[in-house]
């Protein structure tokens, strides 16, 4: 579904409600209450059978003999109806349909009601927001299509996007200052999915950021598709997405299953796409916000600071700070000399800065204070502390109000972006946000949350075109089925060599005589395995063999492994013992949102490092070689602490040709580890792979 086809959804110029009635407590009563309420001035029409008018708005029987097609139909009727509806609507050519009936694919009796909605809204390119969910409710144009009764409110720049009703109808009830433009509850998402709601309200005029809950990942291809357009025009993201899924069953079955699972490829996805991630909804309703204001962005040429006049929240931030891995630059000395005649004696020059209480209400000092701090060249981010308590005294109200204008006038005069924050939620109120909105200046209730957006607006900004190959990359993918045939690591690591990866030389056997022949031609010491489809962990099974040093030793152990019970539909597998190195997981999977290369420590100990990095394919060599360095066992790779680094660059090619060889071979799982790397290259030790459906 295109952007274009669901503006009239979004914007609609004329409007019918199905089930349209005067009934209180109804849905055709609140759709049409909603509408009026939020003053919506287009052409408005009940379809009610019974009716000739309702208050206001004339009826006619059926969408048929409406006088011309709509551009929204609003539909609150039973599910046995919402089909032949949608019929209607498509019939004479409406925009769109909101369906907040229930009574669909949630239940197991309405499952062939939307198996018919979907293929009649399909056939025809025909936008439907539902069934099962509150709908829209797009404040500029006061169409509120929305299930549940809805206030008029000031309309701004954040949209949002649910996948939960309930959060949507809390979100639209919290008093926070949000200016919202519109928000969508998407319901089952039978026609049109979270990712065709970005797309489409990454084009509307005066959106500037999206909030999203999400409790499934929905199409790759599509996702990533929107989150390009969402970069490319600017418009900043927030996700919260819930609902940890098991990893897909051909990655579980193998080491990356545990490090690579579906949640965390979302992430990675997500991250790549410069957009911020979201603990709970009061941290996405907070990012959303912060993220429609142009300024609240650092450029990344410096660091983080903070002031407050609270030692115990300096201290408190500060710790936020480092779990949050963010740097606190001291300030330079131009700045503290400025800040020493400014600050009271008392005022220890820091950062974090506790500029004390001595100075309270002395607005044009506060003010020079926070500008001093935020022209600081080491600082590109400023966190202001400073709470309003509701009901404050007459006598008390004219300092604090003081207090803030002051830090707020540093903040709009500074150069580093500034964030105004309370220590505590509700210590910040409405007035108090959108008086600091109004100054360009983003807001945050909650310490807390006030750090976590401070180190989410640091993400780099996104590049559309990678986020267009990622799609690509999506829409070829070919995840593996339950029936998906395993490949044999001899195999496996065949389709590795040709693929440029480096692998041992290796022979393959099928008895112990045979096999010691094979290890004298290789030379000795050799490993010995099973290679076979069904055999991924052969360490557990027991099922190799190492440092084997004469033929008679390779017999031997070939005896061995041959009477295990996994040796059934086996061959053996000869190899050169690998030199020692640092050993490597390298893996790629299809079966996630979108194709991912895993990298990071591992061998036996990798489940327990947990030390990996997620990259959605296409992953260039660069690339992979940054995520290396950023591990946080990089030492081990770059000579930390004595140790001759690795060829780092080997390492990064091999495992960008792994990302490569799943897309090329339309692969749903292929899995190195080890791969051992050491100072003259690389080597692929042990290697599984799926093949797609």
């Amino acid at each position: 579904m295109t952007a274009n086809g669901l503006s009239r959804l979004l914007a609609p110029r004329s409007v019918a409600v199905v089930g349209a009635t005067d009934r209180e407590g109804a849905y055709g009563d609140t759709l049409l209450r909603n509408l009026e309420r939020l003053g919506y001035d287009g052409e408005l029409w009940g379809v009610n059978p019974g009716r000739e008018r309702i208050r206001d708005v004339p009826c006619v029987p059926t969408l048929r003999e409406l006088p011309a097609p709509v551009d929204a139909v609003a539909v609150a009727v039973p599910a046995r109806a919402v089909p032949d509806a949608i019929e209607d609507a498509v019939g004479i050519g409406c925009g769109g349909a909101v369906v907040v009936s229930a009574g669909f694919g949630e239940v197991e009796s309405g499952r062939e009601l939307e198996r018919r909605l979907v293929s009649t809204a399909r056939a025809a390119s025909f936008p439907v927001c539902g069934p099962n969910g509150n709908g829209i409710v797009t404040f500029p144009a006061g169409a509120g299509l929305w299930g549940d009764s809805v206030q008029r409110l000031p309309s701004g720049p954040v949209a949002m996007i649910s996948q939960s009703g309930n959060v949507a109808v809390n979100a639209l009830g919290s008093r926070r200052g949000i200016g919202f433009h519109t928000v969508i509850s998407t319901g089952n998402q039978a026609v049109c999915d979270a990712s065709d709601w970005l797309a489409a309200l990454s084009a509307s005029e005066g959106v500037r950021s999206i909030a999203m809950f999400l409790e499934s990942d929905g199409d790759g291809e599509r996702l990533a598709g929107a989150l390009a357009d969402c970069a490319g025009r600017g418009i900043g993201v927030a996700v919260l997405k819930v609902g940890s899924s098991e990893a897909g069953a051909g990655a579980a079955a193998a080491h990356t299953g545990s490090l690579a699972g579906d949640q965390r490829v979302f992430r990675a996805l997500i991250e790549e796409a410069g957009a911020c991630w979201a603990r709970d909804p009061h941290e996405l309703l907070e990012l959303a916000r912060v993220l429609a204001e142009p300024r609240s962005r650092p450029d990344r040429s410096g660091g983080l600071a903070f002031l407050t006049c609270s030692g115990g929240d300096s201290g408190i931030a500060a710790d936020e700070a480092d779990r949050a891995g963010l740097e606190l630059p001291p300030l330079g000395p131009a700045t503290r000399r400025r800040l020493a005649e400014l600050l009271p004696e008392a005022a220890t020059i820091a950062n974090p800065l506790d500029y004390t209480s001595q100075i309270w209400a002395e607005r044009e000092r506060l003010a020079a204070i926070v500008a001093a701090v935020g022209d600081d060249p080491a600082i590109d981010q400023m966190v202001i502390f400073h709470d309003t308590p509701a009901d404050l005294g007459a006598e008390a109200e004219p300092g604090w109000r003081a207090t803030r204008h002051g830090l707020a006038d540093g903040a709009a005069r500074a150069a580093a972006a500034p964030l105004f924050s309370s220590t505590l939620p509700d210590l910040i109120g409405e007035e108090q946000i959108i008086d600091l909105a109004e100054r360009g200046i983003a807001s945050v209730g909650g310490l807390i949350t006030a750090v976590h957006c401070a180190a989410e607006l640091r993400r780099p900004p996104a590049d559309p075109g990678r986020l267009r190959a990622i799609a690509a990359a999506a829409s070829h993918r070919t995840e593996p089925g339950p029936d998906a045939a395993w490949i044999a690591e001899a195999e496996a690591k065949l389709l590795l060599g040709r693929a440029g990866v480096p692998i041992p030389d290796l022979a393959t056997a099928a008895d112990p005589a045979a096999a010691a022949r094979a290890a004298a031609g290789l030379g000795f010491p050799v490993a010995l395995k099973l290679s076979s489809p069904a055999l991924r962990h052969k360490s557990e099974a027991g099922a190799i063999a190492l440092a084997l040093a004469s033929a008679e030793d390779v017999a031997a152990a070939a005896e061995r492994l041959l009477a295990l019970p996994e040796a059934a539909g086996a061959e053996l597998l000869v190899e050169p013992m690998a030199v020692a190195g640092v050993e490597l997981l390298v893996a790629a999977r299809a079966d996630a949102v979108v194709p991912a290369l895993v990298v990071g420590l591992g061998g036996i100990w990798t489940e327990a490092l947990d030390d990996v990095a997620i990259v959605p394919l296409p992953a260039t060599a660069e690339r992979v070689g940054k995520e290396l360095r950023d591990l946080r066992g990089a030492a081990l790779l770059t000579g930390g602490r004595g140790t001759e680094p690795v060829d780092l660059a080997a390492v990064a090619t091999a495992a960008a040709r792994v990302g490569e060889l799943l897309l090329d071979e339309g692969l749903g799982l292929i899995e190195v580890n080890p791969l051992i790397a050491r100072p003259d290259g690389c080597v692929a030790v042990d290697a599984v792979a799926r093949r797609g459906r």
